[in-house]
């Protein structure tokens, strides 16, 4: 797969032939996270032209990290990772949590995706500190170089919290208005919702109560806990 010429001896250069080729950890990453059909792949990695993925795609399953799963006429393909791609699955998240605590923030925050930062959001929704009804909030972030992006996350009790980009003409029970990087730190857990909002970075009305209960049904990252304190002339930047 690798247009690099690694000495084939070596079992890390033999994994890196495997896992270099740009997109491929994200896309087993997205795959990880429950994606299985070609539309959701894509959503989760929106950087990633269609064309590219697919070849990523066929990559991935000629060197067995994917299969395809059978599929009946007419029936979306589904991709599925391999008991050998799951191996693989600790050791690329203590990567990323490696990156986390160890790369200076201002470089980390430096390219943010508005629509990738809300795809993983709405995984993170926890319904059940969401009142027993059918929930709207609407999300706008603010982003100085490619201006304003809404958002509507739609959950409703025992179903998939929906991630809607046009809107779905509900009532709308909280407003989030927020500066797109103040709510990429927070959730990643450089900084928290409560600073941000207090220095009005991020900006909440509507529903009372879920507003005061932001930080109970809006789960951080995952690495948001992974951080330590670290003097900032030990962290690394990225060139």
């Amino acid at each position: 797969m690798s247009e690099v010429n690694y000495p084939k001896f070596c079992p890390v250069a033999m994994a890196a032939s495997l896992l270099e080729p740009r997109w491929t950890m994200l896309v087993l990453c997205e795959m990880w996270s429950g994606s299985t059909r070609f539309s959701e792949i894509q959503r989760g990695v929106p950087g990633m032209s269609p064309g590219l993925l697919t070849k990523r795609l066929r990559e991935m399953e000629a060197s067995g990290l994917i299969r395809r799963g059978e599929t009946k006429a007419g029936a979306h393909r589904e991709y599925f990772t391999t008991p050998v791609a799951d191996e693989l699955e600790p050791l690329i998240r203590g990567l990323g949590e490696w990156a986390h605590r160890n790369i200076d923030s201002d470089v980390s925050l430096q390219s943010l995706d508005a629509r990738m930062l809300m795809w993983n959001v709405r995984r993170k929704i926890d319904q059940l500190e969401l009142p027993r009804r059918r929930s709207v909030i609407q999300i706008i972030l603010r982003d100085p170089r490619k201006g304003e992006a809404q958002y509507w996350l739609v959950s409703k009790p025992g179903e998939e919290t929906d991630l809607c980009f046009t809107d779905p003409k509900f009532d709308v029970d909280l407003y989030i208005d927020a500066d797109l990087r103040a709510f990429t730190s927070a959730w990643m857990g450089h900084s928290s919702f409560e600073t941000e909002i207090a220095s009005d970075r991020i900006l909440l009305s509507g529903h009372e109560l879920l507003g005061r209960t932001l930080t109970k049904w809006l789960v951080r990252s995952s690495f948001a806990d992974k951080i330590t304190d670290r003097p900032a002339d030990q962290n690394l930047a990225l060139r």
